[in-house]
């Protein structure tokens, strides 16, 4: 079906083209603030997925919907082995948070590419499974944020707004669907991402959130050769590093830690070992 809906599609591009002499076909202008996806045809892409262009630091960038899939496995399989494993984890956060304080968690990495992402995505999924629990998921991502890609979201408004006082919390908070889980995406791409991280603004929407939800977990950039993840760190009750199996130099990890508040991590999560690697690629 997706064969003859893409000839369909070019044959009526042309017959515009020759109409109206203009080449429909040609992508709009993507601003640099916009992180939202444009639309993909229905009959092109699973229910609900929704392929990624938008302009970050490395220029366009664009993912299929079968990655998407990959990321949020928790959510498509939730008796999959992968789901089990960050079902565990909430296990050990939980009885953590019963000798301190952990309604904020944050989740980074050394480098990019190492599945901070995906963690924060399926750990969010797995506590907001758990019966009676709120929980609100943050993308702290305010350069190539990938939340509301991986999950299939529209924002119109998100994180930066809210920063920036030109929205309010309720009118950025997005639901997902089948699951009891509350999202705060990013939809502009702010010029001063590090700066509005650390300001009193992100202090105050932190403290606001805890007093609202169970569990809050923010997913931060990579924190080598930026200060978002520190900055957003200072800020949490507790700190998940990620780090993937065979490619995460230890130097770096290292290095993230002496960057990073010790005290305040409460634990590793391995990425993409042997025993998940068979079965699920790169999870």
């Amino acid at each position: 079906m997706p064969k003859h809906y893409e000839a369909l599609q070019r044959a009526e591009e042309e017959r515009r083209r020759k109409a109206t002499g203009v080449d429909s076909a040609a992508p709009a202008a993507v601003p640099f603030e916009s992180a939202a996806p444009p639309a993909a045809p229905p009959t092109a892409k699973p229910p609900g997925l929704l392929s990624r262009l938008f302009k970050g630091r490395g220029g366009a960038v664009a993912e299929e919907p079968g990655e998407a899939n990959k990321r949020r496995i928790a959510l498509l399989q939730p008796d999959s082995y992968v789901a089990e494993q960050y079902r565990s984890l909430r296990g050990r956060i939980d009885s953590l948070a019963s000798q301190r304080p952990l309604k904020t968690l944050a989740v980074t990495s050394a480098n990019s590419g190492e599945g901070k992402s995906t963690c924060s995505v399926n750990l969010a999924t797995v506590t907001a499974m758990s019966v009676g629990r709120s929980v609100l998921l943050i993308d702290c991502d305010l350069r190539r944020p990938k939340v509301h890609w991986t999950l299939g979201l529209r924002p119109q408004v998100g994180l930066a707004e809210v920063l920036l006082n030109q929205a309010t919390l309720e009118e950025a908070i997005l639901k997902l669907d089948g699951v009891n889980l509350d999202v705060l995406p990013v939809r502009s791409v702010p010029s001063n991402p590090s700066e509005l991280l650390a300001s009193p603004e992100m202090r105050k929407l932190t403290e606001e959130v805890a007093g609202r939800y169970d569990r809050v977990i923010l997913d931060t950039p990579a924190c080598l050769g930026l200060p978002d993840a520190k900055s957003v760190s200072e800020i949490c009750d507790g700190l998940v590093m990620v780090v993937r199996a065979g490619v995460t130099p230890k130097e770096d990890v290292r290095a993230a830690l002496d960057i990073l508040d010790r005290r305040k991590v409460v634990g590793m999560v391995l990425n993409g070992s042997e025993a998940t690697r068979e079965q699920y690629g790169y999870y």
